[in-house]
This record gives C-alpha cells, structure tokens and sequence, in this order.
C-alpha cells in the first residue's frame, strides 16, 4: 500500500510481531477495506486486514464510558498490554470469565488458543475456589467459562460447577470438543445435577472434511450425539464454529441451518474468525483471514436470505455482532428488534452487564424443550407464553479475536472476556493468548 494512497482513520498502538515492542500504529481505510498498518524501528512495517465490505466501518461502532474494575490486581506500571491484571487503565469489567481447569486434551487440533497439552498439572478445588472469589471481588457473579485443554477430562469438573454455583454464579458453561458428552451420559447427568448452564461446543462444520482439515478425525457424529444428549438433560448447546477461509467459510450457512434444524437443543451458533497464535513462521495473508463483514454478509447470502445482515448489530464495539431471533413452529425466523443498541454513550460496567444478561438469557437451556403447543392447547398463562419466548429463542453471534498481527490496544482495553491466570490475576482474552510470530507469549505458561 503507497504511503500516498492511505486515509487515516483513527490512532492507535499495536505490537511488533517478532519484538512484541508496543508500537505506533494506525487504522487505514481504502474503499471498503480497513488496515492496520504499523511500523517497528527495528523489524519494518506490517499491514493486515481488519474489516473489508459492509456493514461499513464507520456504521459499526458503540461507543462506552470507561469504567474500571473495582478491584484491580496489577498496577500500571509498563502500560498496556503488560500490566494485566486488570489494571486501573482498562476500560471495561467482566462480563465473561475464563477459569482454564486443564491442559489436557483428546485431540490435538490445528488450532488451539489453549496450546494443551503443554502443561499437565491441574489446579486443585482449592485453588479454583481461591480463582472464583477474584473474580467475585473484581467483578462480581459474572458469566464463568470452565475451558482448558478439554476440561470433561477433569473426572470432577462436576463438583467444580457445584462450587462456582454456591459462591453465587449463575451461569457456568463448559467449552468443550464433546467427545465425553456424546458417550458419558452419567456424567452429563452429574453436570446437570450440579447446576452447568450451557454446554459451548466446537463445532466447525457440517461435514467430517472439514473436522479432519482442521481436527485431524472424522467428528461430525460425535458432534450430533453430544447435542442429542445434552437436549435429554435440558442443557442448552451453542455451536462454536472457528472459521478458516478455503475450509469452512462456504459452511457457514450450512452451520446455521443444522443449528435450526436442532432447536431448540441448540440456542444459537457463536463464530470465531481463525486467529493466529503460536509458532507462524510467515505474517497470515489478507487471504488467510475472515473479517466480520465477511461473515455477516456470508449468513444472509448462505441462508437464501432466511437472516438478515441487518438484524446482526455491532455487540462489543467492532470486536463481535449479535443477533437475538425467534424460531417459528413453521421454521421462518422472525428477529427481535433492539433498538437501543447503539443509542449515545453507554457506561462500560452497563454494556458489560448486558452482555452478561445476554448471554445468559440466549445460551441457557430452557427448562423444558417441549412446551405446549399454542395451536393446539387452549392454556394461555403468562407462564407458559414466558416459557415459549425462552424455549424458541435463538441467538446468531460472532467474536473477531486479535492476535499480534491485527492487535489493537484501544480494542484490548475494551475487552470484557478475561482469562484467570494461575496466580489469580483476570487477563484479557487477547492478550492472554498472544504470541510472537516465534511462538513466545507475554502471559500464558509454556510458551
């Protein structure tokens, strides 16, 4: 790109991908497309692609009021990102925490943000307990996350959900392949037991070509049976796509369909554009990426039209979309409409309690998958008409993760998914798994 042929945006700060150096950097429109572009003293300049076709990057934007934790546990001392902790400077509370309660894995998969298997020793229910009460002292009884590795490999993440739910959390999810779920029914039944919410499901796509290219085995039939479980226990399931061009992106309304055609089990797809972490010899090609307009306008072409590109709103400023839908016993899909999503300034605490609630409203299996029928049943009360918004609810949602070629520290600061470390400290997703392109990270152990 001619340095002349640039339209200057916006500032910001990024990092340098081989120095991991904070350095300037700025955000760049051309057309439709939107750059990042930053230059290292000593590596040179890097270019990646952010944003590219419509919704346009000036129409996706949610503008917050900082609001910093209540409880920080790092002080600011190098700037951002290198004082996570959260630290005073970030500008956003929890609304998802992420407790890693394993490094052991079943698979061993292309991509990773966890890099299992690197490390075996697991934290104990006393250090997990220790975990949850930092969370509750920065932020309160926010969404957890129970993830690891592949965190059913705990033969006591039963009791682990038990825990966060007596210390006041109300809604813990696991992230998890499904393999174990989809042949240890007893086990899902002590989950259940035990108070887990919703089940986030890795789910690439609806045919096995596309598990071995990026999983390395057939798994789609493991996938269905997990889901067909999981509906037997009431446990809501959303399926977790990592999208990668030329493997699955021509999948995506495919994804949406099977999603639809296994409501109400399934509450909603969740897709998460690849990001690069780990070893990446060579800077990822505009090629290699999928932006979020991309896969926006990909549902609404993919499904014939069945969801509108403009039902999907900006979530978390230009990190994610969201879209809150209801499924129709003749199968067409009529949107919730909100209109005050982007409406003026928003406190970030208050942003970041919608997201909670969100979250937690569409993701959460209803209590019974078979509600009356209004067409056939003549009880009309407002309990059965509440029970029949929840059960045919159904969220469509997309999170563009950064990794250190496309890492925007004004983005980071906003981040509301935060990782726990092992010595207790809430990091921001992004940073957390962030590495050099030699596969040296700032945070995460083992790399």
């Amino acid at each position: 790109m001619d340095i002349t042929d640039r339209s200057l945006t916006s500032a910001t700060e990024s990092l340098c991908p081989d120095c991991l150096q904070r350095i300037p950097a700025q955000r760049v429109v051309q057309g439709e497309d939107v750059y990042l572009v930053k230059r290292c003293p000593e590596h040179g300049e890097y270019r990646t692609l952010v944003w590219h076709g419509s919704p346009l990057w000036d129409s996706w934007v949610r503008p917050t009021i900082p609001t910093p934790p209540r409880e920080c546990y790092t002080p600011v001392v190098k700037g951002c990102p290198f004082d996570c902790g959260l630290c005073a400077e970030h500008y956003k509370t929890t609304c998802t925490a992420l407790l890693e309660v394993t490094q052991r894995c079943n698979l061993n998969c292309r991509f990773c943000f966890a890099n299992a298997g690197t490390e075996l020793d697991e934290p104990s229910l006393g250090i997990i307990e220790g975990w949850y009460k930092k969370v509750l002292a920065a932020s309160g009884p926010v969404n957890i996350q129970l993830s690891g590795g592949e965190p059913t490999l705990r033969n006591d993440l039963p009791e682990i959900v038990k825990l966060g739910r007596e210390l006041g959390f109300h809604f813990i999810q696991i992230n998890t392949n499904g393999l174990r779920l989809a042949e240890d029914c007893l086990f899902l039944s002590r989950l259940q037991k035990a108070g887990l919410s919703s089940v986030f499901l890795q789910f690439d796509g609806t045919e096995d070509q596309v598990y071995r290219a990026i999983r390395g085995r057939n798994l789609l039939d493991i996938k269905v049976k997990a889901i067909e479980n999981c509906a037997e226990y009431g446990i809501g399931v959303v399926l977790v796509p990592t999208l990668i061009p030329g493997i699955n992106t021509d999948n995506i309304g495919g994804i949406v369909k099977f999603a639809l055609d296994n409501h109400p089990a399934v509450r909603g797809v969740h897709f998460q554009p690849v990001s690069y972490f780990g070893r990446i010899p060579q800077e990822p090609l505009d090629r290699d990426r999928i932006t979020l307009p991309e896969v926006i306008q990909a549902i609404e072409e993919q499904t014939g039209g069945l969801i509108k590109a403009a039902n999907l709103k900006p979530h978390n400023g230009r990190c994610s979309f969201s879209g809150s839908f209801t499924r129709r016993a003749d199968g067409s899909i009529k949107p919730i409409v909100n209109n005050s999503c982007c409406e003026g300034l928003e406190r970030a605490d208050e942003l970041a309690k919608k997201t909670r609630t969100f979250v937690a409203r569409q993701w959460s299996g209803a209590d019974s998958f078979k509600v009356r029928n209004s067409t056939t049943d003549t009880g009309d009360s407002w309990d059965n008409l509440i029970q029949q918004l929840k059960t045919y609810a159904f969220s469509l949602s997309g999170m563009a993760f950064q990794d250190v070629w496309n890492l925007d520290l004004e983005r980071l600061k906003n981040c509301c998914i935060h990782v726990v470390s092992p010595e207790g400290k809430l990091i921001p997703f992004c940073a957390y798994n962030l590495t050099a392109k030699n596969g040296h990270s700032i945070y995460r152990r083992g790399r």
